[in-house]
């Protein structure tokens, strides 16, 4: 594996300047491979992912269809901000040179592409999907809650199953090579696999004359990846830069003001590019062409992600939904209405 100096030293204690490994999420290239995955022709993957990739060929399918899922929710969550999660599809790690810094965006895909994997092969479990997995078996018998008891029925979302299968299959390369990137990548892969647990939801149906709830049948059920998409962005919003600590055994905090990172937060090295312009070392895409917010003051607007070029204007025609109205029964009735309305774009560098 090559290895980049990352370009920063940080002093605590004992001065540690750490090097940055080429660290690659090869498994995301199966999201471009479709169902028929080829274990033998993803680039990046180790030994041991691909005897697990083929071992598990449904489960690799599965994973497949999921990486669309926890990409479409990173682009969510960051709609509206210079960097917006966009993939590029030439690089077989989906985002090209972004990653190769080890900066706070990386520790949110890490963790978000975990949480997703995790979340995938749950649900597939559940629907029965997968030969090797299914409901929760743990959960039977009885239980009891502040609401008093009741009885494990239904299909428990067999979260555990899913957490260990994507640590073997995730980490495997991370374990191998246990330099400073890989321990930063292992720390925010387990974030995200927490963060799914995080939301399990008891949900229960009663059982009693007159609809009484003198019996309860319940059962643990995964809440929609769109809370844990939550979960991560505000983790990523307090995110903790690190180093090294002088063993090379764990992180600290690289400024001594701030807080020792504890298992739930995210941890990254080096600091961000802006994103403003296009920059191929940096992996940076820029935001010309980007669509801003004239009258907003935040993070879309057109003063900040532009980053002081300025923006063009161009007016649009749309076609609305209108004047809807309950016709009995049962439908709505709408008209189609013309709208015009101006769009704001930034300029790209000159």
């Amino acid at each position: 594996m090559n290895f980049l100096p990352s370009g920063m030293c940080f002093y605590l204690s004992v001065a540690v300047c750490w090097f940055t490994s080429r660290v690659d999420a090869s498994w995301w290239y199966m999201g471009t491979l479709g169902s028929q995955v080829m274990c033998d022709n993803i680039p990046g993957l180790i030994n041991k992912q691909r005897q697990l990739c083929r071992q598990h060929p449904k489960v690799m399918q599965a994973i497949g269809v999921g990486i669309k899922s926890w990409i479409g929710e990173c682009q969510h969550q960051f709609r509206n901000h210079r960097w917006n999660c966009d993939t590029m599809a030439r690089e077989h790690n989906l985002f090209g040179r972004l990653l190769q810094r080890s900066s706070r965006e990386a520790a949110f895909v890490y963790a978000i592409s975990s949480a997703g994997m995790v979340h995938t092969l749950t649900r597939a479990c559940s629907q029965g999907e997968l030969d090797n997995c299914s409901c929760d078996p743990s959960k039977k018998g009885s239980s009891r809650d502040a609401k008093g008891a009741y009885d494990w029925g239904g299909c428990s979302d067999h979260v555990e199953h899913a957490i260990k299968f994507s640590q073997v299959f995730i980490d495997a390369k991370e374990r191998k090579e246990r330099d400073a990137r890989a321990l930063m990548n292992l720390h925010n892969n387990r974030v995200g696999r927490k963060a799914v647990k995080r939301f399990m939801n008891l949900e229960c149906k009663c059982h009693g004359v007159s609809g009484s709830c003198s019996v309860r049948t319940c059962w643990l059920a995964m809440a929609d990846f769109r809370q844990t998409g939550d979960f991560l962005r505000k983790k990523y919003n307090s995110a903790i830069q690190v180093v090294m600590n002088q063993y090379g055994t764990s992180f600290t905090s690289a400024y001594r003001m701030f807080k020792r990172p504890n298992k739930n937060d995210l941890v990254y090295f080096e600091d961000s590019p802006d994103y403003c312009i296009w920059d191929h070392e940096s992996g940076s895409i820029g935001t010309g062409g980007r669509v801003c917010n004239r009258t907003s003051r935040g993070v879309d607007s057109c003063e900040v992600m532009c980053c002081g070029r300025g923006y063009d204007t161009s007016r649009v025609s749309r076609t609305t939904k209108c004047e809807c109205k309950f016709q009995w029964c049962c439908a709505v009735h709408c008209r189609d209405c013309q709208e015009e309305l101006d769009v704001h774009t930034c300029k790209t560098q000159n």
